[in-house]
């Protein structure tokens, strides 16, 4: 798959097979992941892998939106590490470009993922630390929850011309 194809056809997948997931295949994961870029390369972040089932469907429960995680062969936890940052309140960017690294590895490697948003809720935030053991410093961004598709959501192109502007703000006027 090339990386257009890729970018365009990635969907998020909410349900999964029972196949597992080997762990070459979490690594190239987690490599994606570290390969992401960050501001002045600072790379803050951390990563929890869960495979743990009674974890998954524990984590299933912190909002609406992570039933997903209680089906999935495993979920990777980004985490913003501020101890490495030197330019404060850039980590969540950091950390969201890794998750799309994820992501779009995932895809690449024929697995289903979606993005299970936890920061900057609070509560979600909190709920993650108690679960998973994390320090106070540390900040859970988000969950990717992983597995083998058990849906084709269909590929759609999402691409709004009134939405670009060109050399400078225009009220709707595509150039």
């Amino acid at each position: 798959m090339d990386t257009i194809d890729c970018l365009l056809t990635r969907r998020s997948i909410r349900k999964y097979t029972d196949r597992p997931i080997n762990n070459s295949l979490v690594k190239q994961l987690l490599q994606a992941a570290m390969a992401a870029p960050s501001s002045a390369n600072e790379q803050p972040w951390q990563f929890v892998v869960i495979r743990d089932r009674k974890t998954l469907g524990e984590a299933s429960k912190i909002h609406t939106f992570s039933y997903m995680l209680d089906q999935a062969a495993l979920a990777i936890l980004v985490c913003e590490d501020p101890t490495f940052e030197f330019n404060a309140g850039r980590g969540p960017l950091d950390c969201s470009a890794s998750t799309m690294s994820i992501l779009l590895a995932a895809h690449a490697l024929g697995l289903g993922a979606v993005w299970v948003g936890i920061y900057p809720v609070q509560e979600r935030m909190e709920k993650t630390r108690g679960l998973l053991g994390i320090p106070p410093h540390v900040i859970p961004i988000a969950f990717v929850s992983l597995g083998y598709a058990d849906e084709k959501p269909h590929s759609e192109d999402r691409f709004k011309e009134e939405r670009v502007h060109y050399d400078r703000w225009s009220s709707g006027a595509v150039c």
